[in-house]
């Protein structure tokens, strides 16, 4: 009995692993044996098992015969599939034969409510359960990534590397071996190269995600440790993370995060930051409290020391944990249900004072974070008031590029707002970010600073500043070779510059008018709307138009009014507009493009409201030209544009009405509109709050005031006293038009009056 104690294969034998992965170690037996005063016996079949296990590169290496034996017992069949439910059955038949041994995964009813029998519950069962509610409010911007991917993999693959085959017998061991074994199985199953989906697609065909999942639910922590760094490797794999979820793991890995071991905690939390991946997962650990119990692990008190060694050992600990955390609500947050868990959940004020850590690998979760949910405009409000700004604008001077990344992102995101755009330029962002524009070699930092400078050139005052830095010469140079999402920023940035004369200059002198042109050819429709609006504001200094005419800009922005996304055919029609006012020959440039007229009449019968203002801006200037005028008329602009004059939306009535001032001028059309019934409409513009719509209106009357039956339509709807009131306007535009309508509708009723009573 001696001997055979003495033999036993224990956690400290020449048999274990030469990699250890437990803290602790696996220095003495535990699992209670020390209570006995001696080690279990365990059978020379088992020792040998284990010492093949602990080993697995030398599996195959042993004699000739039996070399050839190995090779024809695992011979693959044409479907892993198909081998899954085998290597199963195999497994069972050794857990027979070692029922005698206690195992530590015998837990299975302990794993989650929604499996069955080791198998994912029905995915109809599952949708029931999920509130309708969550379904429709979830974040449009959620990846779909791997919601519902197919298996990939090659159905007649034979020649599998020795390690699919390797892991499969430890995953195996691992269901039937006892505890001690069972670390041993963990241990060496980390040996391996989990990053290879080879290494991941073994574990989970042979039922390993099952087994690793039931370790979570013992009460073993080094079991736990050992589980959770191999689902924290594999759970990389989309697939893997599709099966861990349909196994219940993430509710249990939820209910880690309450573990007094620090250890845990970490591994739990950046599991779950690479599960949540996907929309499912996300619901299911918002739904299971999982957002609470994340943004707890953010507060720790960072004067915490050890009291018997002086340093700042605990502290360490809690920094990771804490980073960990922020991880995770990283992946969560991109779901825009949990954005609002997260804020109602303290999880802002907690981000803030971590945005303040000396901790460089803290700081990139947490401002991947804050750069997710700066989308919501709550966020904004809240990210302000707790001077988040500030710390972001400082970390864009990091020696990290991904950390400048993700600040310049996120500060993207927070200049929607005009007070962060001020804020930015007070605290000294502005330098750093131009700065950061002539390191063009890492992509996703470029697209993200181009994206803030963009959104920060809204603001004049910060395009001066650029203009200082000298950014928008280094803007241009970036209009080619770049990719899209950085090309989209860029030109957005330089639309936003090109309102200004000064800055429209300088991209003619650095020869930015072509790369301008020339992405008008493209598909890309944040990039065309982009495109269109610099072009068109280029397009209002007439050196500038002369380019453009001359690389046949507007011809391709004309074209653009066929797109089919109405957000670009707007951009389109909108930079047409100064195309037009500043072309030489104005006219015979827009009657060369043959059909283009008729294309922009009938662009009146979108129901786009920006489709049809910048189509009546467009018309606005097209009827300018007498031809022009004549040509519009008898494709019926008349009716279409007294169609649309029932409209509440301001924008649309001030080029609305100038659409009808300016067509008045042709022929009979005065008496058209009166007879589409436009006139009693256009009266009610008239107490419009916004000024540009009087001055377009009161222009549009007076020319319509010509017609003796449309003078009386406007004073039967109460014109002359709203008129009245606009001929005191500072506007003498728009005093001159109330002036003149007035003075037409008086001379009517005076012809009237003199006829009545001759």
């Amino acid at each position: 009995m001696r001997l055979a104690a003495a033999a036993a294969p224990g956690p400290c034998s020449p048999m274990t692993p030469k990699k250890q992965t437990f803290s602790a170690g696996l220095q003495h037996s535990f699992f209670g044996d020390k209570k006995k005063g001696k080690k279990k016996s365990t059978s020379v079949t088992e020792k040998e098992e284990v010492h093949t296990l602990s080993k697995p590169s030398l599996v195959l290496e042993k004699s000739p015969s039996q070399k050839r034996h190995v090779l024809k017992k695992l011979e693959p069949v044409l479907k892993w599939t198909s081998s899954v439910s085998q290597e199963k059955k195999d497994s069972a038949k050794e857990s027979q034969d070692e029922k005698s041994t206690p195992s530590i995964t015998d837990k299975p009813k302990s794993v989650s409510p929604s499996t069955s029998a080791g198998k994912p519950q029905s995915l109809s069962r599952r949708k029931s359960s999920v509130k309708i509610e969550d379904l429709i409010s979830e974040s449009s911007s959620e990846s779909e990534e791997d919601e519902e991917q197919p298996d990939h993999r090659q159905e007649g693959q034979t020649d599998l590397p020795s390690e699919y085959w390797q892991i499969q017998k430890l995953v195996k061991y691992l269901k039937g071996g006892n505890q001690t074994a069972t670390v041993i199985a963990l241990c060496s199953m980390r040996d391996f190269n989990l990053t290879l989906e080879t290494c991941q697609l073994a574990i989970r065909d042979v039922g390993g995600l099952e087994v690793l999942i039931n370790l979570l639910d013992t009460d073993e922590v080094k079991c736990k440790i050992g589980s959770l760094k191999i689902l924290k490797e594999i759970s990389h794999n989309s697939q893997i993370r599709r099966a861990i979820v349909d196994l219940g793991g993430l509710p249990i890995m939820v209910k880690i995060l309450d573990s007094p071991d620090k250890n845990l905690k970490c591994l739990a939390a950046e599991t779950i930051a690479n599960v949540a991946n996907f929309r499912r997962a996300r619901r299911t650990v918002r739904q299971h409290g999982g957002i609470k119990k994340l943004v707890e692990l953010l507060d720790y008190a960072q004067s915490k020391t050890d009291p018997m060694h002086h340093h700042c050992l605990y502290e360490t600990k809690d920094v990771e944990v804490a980073r960990c955390g922020a991880l995770a609500l990283w992946s969560c947050s991109k779901s825009n249900i949990n954005k609002e868990a997260i804020r109602k959940a303290g999880g802002i004020p907690l981000l803030a004072r971590l945005l303040k850590s000396s901790h460089q690998n803290m700081l990139i979760p947490v401002v991947g974070t804050l750069q997710e949910c700066a989308s919501e405009e709550h966020y904004r409000a809240a990210i302000k008031a707790e001077r988040i700004i500030e710390n972001l604008v400082k970390n864009l001077s990091s020696e990290n590029e991904v950390l400048q990344e993700h600040c310049a992102m996120a500060i993207y995101q927070c200049a929607e707002d005009e007070e962060t755009r001020d804020l930015v330029r007070q605290h000294g962002g502005l330098k750093p970010l131009a700065t950061l524009l002539n390191n063009t070699d890492n992509k996703e930092r470029l697209a993200a600073v181009t994206g803030a400078i963009w959104k920060c050139a809204i603001c004049k005052e910060n395009v001066t500043k650029f203009r200082e830095y000298k950014a928008i010469e280094t803007l241009v140079g970036l209009l080619t070779d770049q990719p899209e999402e950085v090309l989209v920023n860029v030109v957005g940035a330089l639309g936003e510059c090109c309102q200004e004369h000064e800055n429209r200059v300088i991209i003619r002198r650095c020869g930015g008018i072509q790369p301008l042109v020339n992405l008008l050819v493209g598909t890309n429709q944040a990039l065309l709307v982009n495109v269109t609006k610099a072009v068109g504001a280029c397009a209002t200094e007439p050196e500038n138009m002369m380019i453009i005419d001359r690389l046949d800009g507007v011809r391709l922005l004309w074209s653009l009014l066929k797109n089919p996304h109405p957000d670009v055919k707007a951009s389109a029609a909108w930079a047409l507009c100064p195309c037009i006012e500043n072309a030489k020959d104005a006219g015979e440039m827009v009657r060369s493009f043959v059909g283009g007229l008729e294309l922009v009449v009938n662009l009146l019968k979108s129901e786009n409201k920006e489709v049809l203002a910048s189509v009546c801006a467009a018309i606005t200037n097209i009827a300018k030209d007498q031809e022009n005028l004549a040509v519009i008329t008898d494709h019926g602009v008349v009716p279409l544009l007294s169609k649309l004059a029932n409209t509440n939306n301001d924008k649309l009535r001030q080029h609305l009405a100038e659409a009808i001032s300016r067509c008045c001028m042709w022929g009979r059309n005065r008496i058209a509109f009166g007879e589409h019934k436009a006139v009693a409409p256009l009266v009610r513009y008239l107490k419009s709050k916004d000024t540009n719509v009087h001055r377009a209106t009161a222009q549009a009357l007076y020319q319509l005031s010509e017609d003796a039956n449309n003078c009386i339509t406007m004073h039967e709807n109460g014109a002359v006293r709203l008129l009245l009131d606009m001929v005191g306007s500072p506007d003498e535009v728009l005093q001159e038009a109330a002036a003149g309508c007035i003075s037409n509708i008086r001379r009517l009723a005076l012809a009237t009056e003199k006829a009545k009573y001759s």
